[in-house]
């Protein structure tokens, strides 16, 4: 009885993971298409096989992509999108931790008008606000600059501020009692009691926006019409060119290690990501 019962346990359990590991390798399968692509000429790409394995590796397809365009090496392009992506994330951890602080701690008037406001904003696509925003930096001689792709992100962002507020939920109020008692200001209780018990959230946030960011295309479109001020997404771009030959092996090339650094941040974060979205902060 015991063994027809470990059997059925055994089976599920093989099953389970069979088409765990068969629905994985396909969510997966076109990024492992892109990287084996790297390694492929033009016409092999072209073909359209579902093969993994090039016939030919063709090293040269990095070299090729890692020089860039315009005399401009695609160092520089990694570059740009390290500065924009790192000082953006930064600037949207501190204020949207700052106003979630604010939100869900201090009661002030008009709170939840505010709250209702930053609710409002994230149900906005950003297709609505794009035309008026370039417009603004037009106005102000911002628009080519990396000014509008990093300061809207020291003014807060509503989808980490609900984050992080739902996060502070669970930080018992009475240690803010406790550090006022003491003496604490505002400010203090933030910096000391607050902001170390939010961790997991902060981590989360460096996360999702250091993908988002580094990802942003459409931004970089708008805003950077200079060569040496590209992005690595815009970059790639402009490997396809309508007007003659696209280089599609420099692409996925330039595409596969474009990957790496949001892989090593995901990894490097990864228990602390799965904690500031499952959890909700300290058990009362």
């Amino acid at each position: 009885m015991q063994n027809e019962r470990f059997k059925r346990i055994t089976t599920k359990k093989c099953l389970y993971n069979v088409l765990v590991i068969a629905f994985g390798f396909i969510m997966i399968y076109p990024v492992l298409w892109m990287m084996s692509g790297s390694f492929k000429d033009n016409s092999e790409i072209l073909r359209g096989t579902l093969s993994l394995i090039p016939k030919n590796v063709k090293i040269s397809n990095y070299v090729t992509g890692w020089k860039g365009f315009s005399g401009i090496s695609f160092a520089r392009f990694f570059l740009n999108s390290f500065v924009i992506t790192g000082i953006a994330t930064f600037g949207t951890v501190i204020s949207s931790a700052l106003v979630a602080y604010a939100l869900a701690r201090i009661k002030f008037v008009g709170r939840k008008f505010w709250f209702t406001c930053m609710l409002v904003t994230m149900m906005l696509p950003s297709q609505v606000i794009m035309i008026p925003s370039f417009l603004i930096w037009y106005k102000v001689g911002l628009a080519n600059s990396y000014v509008p792709l990093i300061l809207p992100y020291f003014c807060g962002q509503a989808f980490f501020i609900y984050q992080m507020m739902q996060f502070m939920k669970g930080i018992p109020r009475e240690l803010d009692e406790a550090a006022t008692i003491d003496g604490c200001s505002k400010y203090k209780i933030f910096t000391r009691i607050i902001l170390p018990l939010l961790k997991p959230s902060i981590v989360t946030t460096v996360i999702i926006q250091f993908y988002w960011k580094w990802d942003d295309y459409m931004g970089p479109l708008l805003y950077l019409n200079k060569p040496e001020s590209y992005t690595a997404s815009l970059a790639i771009k402009m490997f396809a060119d309508s007007s003659s030959k696209t280089d599609y092996g420099a692409m996925f090339a330039m595409s596969t290690i474009s990957l790496i650094p949001v892989l090593v941040i995901f990894l490097i974060f990864n228990k602390h990501l799965v904690e500031g979205i499952g959890s909700s902060g300290l058990k009362s």
